[in-house]
């Protein structure tokens, strides 16, 4: 088992992978920006080192500086997180290179799935049902266009080095497409370093369900329960939820059974998560696949039980996973709501900030905060604007609704504005409580709802 473990991250990830190795007793060694050296996750590292100044170029981004920390304070082995250099293959390579262990797959793994297209190809290949769209990239938009005329409109660009909602255009009508196209390719090449675009059919009435699964190095591979990521705005998760209460047993497994056995085939290890969207008739098709731990993973820690950082670090160190598929059942119902510092009645813009007051209401039976701040904490405009996750775990979803909204409710933070009546707003919708929201809800329902009543005023 590893000794030392450097943390290639900040913030609310960076404490839990921070708590998660000293659980296990393994120092921990953080990395930070000059903006986050009075951050919690820097101070409940064992040891911590400054990389450089606030954006992330010069820090987190930082490929050289962070194997440069790793190498001089000892650690075998680095854990990226999630965003940042969670996804990147070439910081992966440099880990391998440098004999540090990278704890995720392998670099020609991440590579693979993280340009869509061949992603795509590899999922056909192994039997995983797929969108119909373009087979490999498209450079011109005259074979996008004849692509479109056959699949039917509507349909997405899609960056093929993108995620994380960056680099997609949606083309309602041949006469968008061109414009939409060059700008697309254009953010492409501006974000990733990479024009490639391919083309998808658009599924707008559709689900965002995603399905974690966890190899070791000997072979055993387990999937984990659904988690339904449909509420979203600007391809943002907002709410996540699992299971899908819309979703029987016998999908689960059937879903869980394919992306195992997908899994197994391109000698994958340790975690990643495959995103399908799910149409009218729950029929299942693969978007992407994030070769990372996800935001998200809370759920599936709160339903199966299971601590998935922890398994992260055994398989990276060599060892077999602490569990079989079995202990992976569904047990009871989990939701979690993104706080963030933004104004949602303000077209939902950033609102960086120190924070004066801070109570979080725990102390109850399935209530959880995973969360990087303490009042004085200062939420920076260089990063994200995630404040916290509020999970709620309870036997019966609508038990977890309500404590969901009375969490919500109780909770206090002053000095920044956040979305937290937002939150509570969605929970309230019909859409919401019959779990029949898409990923088009919040822009076409609760939004346009704010609308009509803004109008009215």
């Amino acid at each position: 088992m590893f000794k030392k473990v450097l943390i290639a991250n900040r913030g609310e990830i960076a404490v839990q992978i921070i708590r998660a190795l000293h659980d296990m007793d393994i120092t921990a060694v953080a990395v930070y920006s000059s903006a986050d050296k009075d951050s919690l996750f820097v101070s409940l590292a064992d040891e911590a080192i400054c990389i450089g100044g606030p954006q992330p170029s010069d820090s987190y981004l930082n490929m050289a500086e962070i194997i440069s920390a790793a190498s001089l304070t000892g650690c075998e082995a680095i854990h990226p997180g999630y965003g940042f250099l969670s996804e990147n293959e070439e910081f992966a390579a440099l880990c391998e290179q440098c004999h540090i262990k990278f704890i995720g797959p392998d670099s020609d793994i991440i590579s693979l799935m993280g340009d869509k297209a061949n992603a795509r190809d590899a999922m056909k290949k192994y039997g995983v049902p797929v969108i119909p769209g373009s087979e490999g990239v498209v450079n011109q938009v005259s074979d996008a266009k004849q692509i479109a005329d056959e699949i039917g409109y509507p349909v997405l660009l899609k960056s093929a080095a993108g995620g994380g909602g960056k680099g997609i255009r949606e083309i309602d009508e041949p006469s968008q497409l061109e414009a939409a196209f060059l700008a697309t390719q254009q953010e492409a090449r501006i974000s990733y370093g990479d024009d490639s675009i391919y083309v998808e059919k658009l599924l707008r009435d559709a689900k965002h369900i995603e399905m974690q699964v966890i190899a070791d190095n000997s072979g055993h591979v387990v999937y984990l329960p659904e988690r339904d990521c449909s509420l979203q705005r600007s391809h943002q998760k907002v709410i996540e939820e699992s299971p899908s209460i819309l979703i029987s047993e016998s999908e689960r497994k059937e879903l869980g059974n394919i992306v195992a056995t997908a899994t197994s085939k391109l000698g994958y290890t340790n975690t990643g998560t495959y995103e399908f969207l799910m149409d009218n008739d729950h029929h299942f098709y693969f978007m992407e696949m994030n070769t990372r731990l996800q935001v998200e993973h809370t759920v599936t820690e709160e339903v199966t039980g299971l601590e998935l950082i922890k398994a992260q670090i055994l398989v990276a160190a060599g060892e077999d996973l602490p569990f079989t598929q079995a202990d992976a059942a569904v047990k009871g119902h989990a939701l979690e709501c993104r706080l963030n510092a933004e104004d949602p009645y303000h077209g939902f813009a950033p609102r960086p900030g120190k924070i004066n007051h801070l109570y979080f209401p725990v102390g109850t039976m399935g209530v959880r905060f995973d969360s990087g701040i303490i009042a004085g904490s200062f939420i920076s405009p260089y990063y994200d604007s995630m404040i916290a996750k509020v999970i709620v775990h309870m036997n019966d979803r609508d038990v977890a609704i309500t404590k969901m909204k009375r969490v919500l409710s109780e909770l206090e933070i002053g000095g920044v504005t956040t979305n937290q009546d937002f939150l509570n707003e969605i929970l309230q919708s019909d859409g919401f409580k019959e779990a029949s929201y898409n990923t088009n809800y919040i822009e076409q329902v609760i939004l346009a709802d704010r609308r009509v009543l803004d109008g009215a005023k």
